[in-house]
């Protein structure tokens, strides 16, 4: 271990999960989230973010015509086991019946306990779209249901169905997101019965339930592909959606799908659409 590290922190304004997700995306290291700020340690120097950062906010600025003011401080500090000062940073969180937690916090008994271990930022239920996920999780996955998480990164949603009883695929176009998601399958006693590398359109089947929290411009891209892969009557839960996308995305499934329910939480929409079939 070395004698010192490197934490930065960022404050933005505004945007502040598309600061969030850009520094997940920038960083293998540990990254906490803070009621209104972002703070990345490492052993490695962390200037090339910070200027990634910087440009993010300015450009962030020019697309939404708007001024965003990002406070980022970058120090060097003395290495006093930042890795156990983060791990105690991160708290775990109930969502309906569900209980995420880190493998270092001890379980509830009267919960279904998931398990997620984070390499990077813990965003397992503490962003909006995962919260409003694994409530649409819990009220629409049953029992021996076919379920597809569809960009299932740690795998938190896939695995809340599995829980339920469910019979879980996942996909994602990141190999990484793969890998970790079934290590947290194993950690939490569940199977995914088929994982892929890549997107809905490989599904070999239809499904009760389709789950994709990604980002508008993807669920518009992909649409016609979810709604194949969702049974008649099936239930599709679409989320990762900004205010100001939202109906973008619902004019490209409202002629196949009815809206049963939408959650507004901050500048983010959950969509839970049934597919109509021939109807």
């Amino acid at each position: 271990m070395k004698n010192y590290y490197y934490e930065l922190t960022i404050k933005p304004n505004l945007y502040f999960e598309l600061f969030l997700d850009l520094a997940s995306s920038l960083s293998d290291d540990a990254i906490e989230e803070c009621e209104d700020s972002i703070i990345i340690r490492s052993e490695d120097e962390l200037d090339n973010i910070k200027e990634g950062i910087e440009a993010f906010a300015k450009e962030l600025s020019n697309a939404f015509q708007t001024e965003i003011i990002c406070e980022i401080n970058l120090e060097k500090k003395s290495n006093e086991d930042w890795i156990k000062v983060y791990q105690q940073s991160i708290q775990p969180i109930e969502i309906g019946s569900f209980y995420i937690h880190p493998s270092w916090n001890e379980p509830k008994d009267d919960k279904m306990n998931i398990v997620i271990d984070p390499t990077l930022a813990f965003g397992s239920g503490h962003h909006e779209t995962t919260n409003s996920c694994l409530q649409a999780v819990e009220k629409y996955v049953q029992k021996n249901m076919k379920v597809c998480d569809v960009g299932t990164g740690s795998g938190i949603l896939a695995i809340g169905s599995a829980k339920l009883g469910a019979s879980v695929d996942i996909c994602d176009t990141d190999p990484v997101s793969i890998e970790d998601s079934l290590k947290n399958f194993k950690a939490n006693k569940v199977i995914a019965q088929n994982s892929w590398e890549g997107s809905v359109n490989k599904a070999k089947t239809q499904y009760d339930v389709v789950i994709a929290n990604i980002v508008a411009d993807v669920l518009v891209m992909i649409s016609k592909d979810l709604i194949k892969a969702t049974k008649d009557d099936g239930i599709l839960v679409l989320s990762g959606i900004m205010k100001q996308y939202e109906n973008k995305v619902i004019n490209k499934f409202e002629k196949a799908c009815k809206i049963i329910e939408k959650t507004h939480e901050n500048e983010w929409v959950t969509i839970v659409l049934q597919n109509k079939g021939n109807k």
